[in-house]
């Protein structure tokens, strides 16, 4: 993968800031209680600026961080300075580790950036080489609906005193290709900096992903709404998958 955040990082949590993290690290866990694990070393899989890592840190998990991004971990060491938190600088199509873990996530649609579905095969068979038996993966997607409805070739800004952005989108149903165009200006001082990126995200199937898991050898446990612990609707925007390596359902 192309890295396409050495501007953005410096700049993405206050991009981010209308993600409670918290709220995200509540979900993860009632994931967790439903299947009944308590899982002690957890990875995550482009794991940005470490925001998701710090908060399941604080709640005594440890934590291993994989991004591709040296500018986004150089921002998440920054700010889990006081924290033991192990950041790695890898490609999720192709990370090591130097053992296996309990449980695995791949979150903020992260999924959709791989624009290949070998590369999510890649993935799939690194996740169930790594994970203990009876470790869960949880990863979320943005769904076909928020492709063509939501992202489609609309254009999103924001206007605040401290960073303007503007997300012009292309997508290409044919193809499958979403193409996001963004210019941020960030104040500085009297002036602005402005950043310019350019981000693709394929628009996967949620069927097509079944049965990428499946044939992963993974087993498939669940697919919720967002945040939810129900079925998606049509309209559902983000949508989880929860799966499971064979083997014992322990508690670790």
């Amino acid at each position: 993968m192309v890295n396409i955040y050495s501007n953005l990082a410096y700049v993405y949590d206050k991009l981010m800031y209308d993600v409670n993290y918290k709220e995200w690290a509540d979900y993860i866990e009632k994931i967790f209680e439903v299947n009944n694990i308590k899982p002690s070393l957890v990875l995550d899989l482009g794991c940005g600026t470490g925001s998701f890592c710090l908060e399941m840190d604080k709640r005594g998990y440890d934590m291993i961080g994989i991004d591709s991004s040296v500018d986004m971990l150089s921002c998440a060491k920054d700010k889990s300075i006081d924290r033991d938190i192990l950041y790695l600088n890898q490609d999720m199509t192709d990370f090591e580790l130097y053992g296996t873990v309990d449980a695995i996530v791949c979150l903020m649609d992260s999924i959709n950036y791989l624009i290949y579905k070998k590369d999510i095969k890649k993935v799939l068979a690194l996740v169930k080489n790594y994970l203990n038996p009876g470790g869960l993966f949880i990863f979320d997607i943005n769904t076909p609906y928020k492709f063509k409805n939501i992202f489609k070739d609309n254009v999103f800004y924001d206007v605040s005193e401290d960073i303007t952005y503007i997300w012009q989108n292309s997508f290409d149903a044919k193809k499958g290709l979403c193409e996001f165009d963004l210019t941020i200006f960030v104040k500085d001082g009297d002036s602005y900096k402005r950043y310019d990126e350019i981000h693709y995200e394929r628009c996967y199937e949620i069927e097509d992903l079944k049965r990428m898991v499946i044939g992963s050898g993974l087993e498939l446990l669940n697919v919720y709404d967002s945040l939810k612990l129900s079925s998606p609707s049509k309209n559902s925007q983000r949508v989880f998958f929860v799966c499971r390596k064979g083997g014992n359902n322990v508690v670790f």
